[in-house]
């Protein structure tokens, strides 16, 4: 049996002392009054005094999960993604079974784009409150970003049925739909969405997209206008509501020479759109040539 030195009996003795004295110095209803300090603060809304408060509080009790929670969140709106990891981190570390830990973690981990470690961490939240609709959101958003389209539908649909969800699931789902080709659904799924949000671009734009796929230019161009409406400033449904509207009817040269004009008059002013304007215009010229010939017969 190896015998101890007095020299290695002497630093065990220390550190022995240390962790004695820094147990009996922390002082949780010291750390109390620092957190509630810096609820006050945040209340006033000073920040930055809510975060000493809340590290005095860590400080004071290295095992106050809640300041951990709060410090974090001042940080991640403060766009300081690193020390809000490490709140989060540590907070997950100290208690296992702190769902708004493992979510804040999560959400942290998505704005920085790991989406694998942000999807355990909202399934680790999701184990604990298996019925907390937002976090279902939060993980479609990590399977949307991931393109993970199956896994998307499966997860907005069990947020949906917990009563769940906004005009921004409903788009995601339409697309995971229309990703998988389920073309019916997705229509569906963007409807819902334009119903919760009224001036909803992307979603009309979707819509026209699937009936444009499925020759249905009619039904193709009425929603490429209303997404029109949405945002008059967008070249793309410009373009494919001419298309359609043509397609509908090629020898109606009046409408098409006006939608095709509406789109050019969009597209002057977004430079990304010079090609398709240059190959507009050649068109537009066909059409009122083909007109002038139509008009002489």
């Amino acid at each position: 049996m190896r015998k101890t030195t007095g020299k290695q009996f002497s630093i065990i003795l220390i550190f022995i002392l240390g962790f004695t004295l820094s147990a009996v110095m922390a002082d949780p209803e010291k750390a109390k009054e620092h957190f509630n300090s810096g609820l006050t603060a945040e209340q006033d809304g000073n920040s930055e005094e809510a975060a000493l408060a809340y590290q005095a509080a860590i400080a004071e009790d290295p095992n106050f999960i809640d300041a951990y929670i709060n410090l974090g969140a001042i940080y991640f709106k403060q766009k300081d993604y690193q020390n809000a990891l490490k709140m989060y981190r540590s907070a997950v570390e100290k208690d296992d079974k702190n769902a708004t830990a493992f979510s804040n973690l999560g959400n942290v981990e998505y704005k920085l784009k790991k989406y694998t470690e942000a999807e355990t961490n909202f399934k680790a939240a999701i184990s604990i409150t298996p019925t907390n609709a937002n976090l279902f959101k939060d993980l479609g958003k990590v399977y949307y970003a991931k393109r993970d389209y199956k896994e998307l539908v499966k997860t907005l649909n069990k947020c949906h049925v917990l009563g769940g969800g906004s005009h921004l699931t409903h788009y995601m789902l339409g697309k995971g739909y229309q990703k998988t080709e389920k073309s019916e659904q997705a229509i569906k799924a963007f409807k819902k969405s334009v119903t919760l949000k009224k001036k909803n671009y992307n979603a009309q734009f979707a819509i026209g997209q699937i009936y444009l796929s499925q020759q249905k230019y009619q039904s193709a161009a009425g929603a490429f206008n209303k997404a029109l409406k949405a945002n008059p400033k967008k070249h793309r449904a410009a373009y494919n509501y001419a298309v359609a509207i043509e397609s509908s009817d090629p020898e109606n040269y009046v409408k098409n020479i006006s939608a095709w004009e509406k789109f050019i008059k969009i597209a002057k002013k977004n430079p990304r759109a010079r090609k398709e304007m240059a190959s507009a215009e050649g068109h537009l010229k066909e059409l009122k040539e083909a007109k002038r010939q139509a008009d002489l017969q």
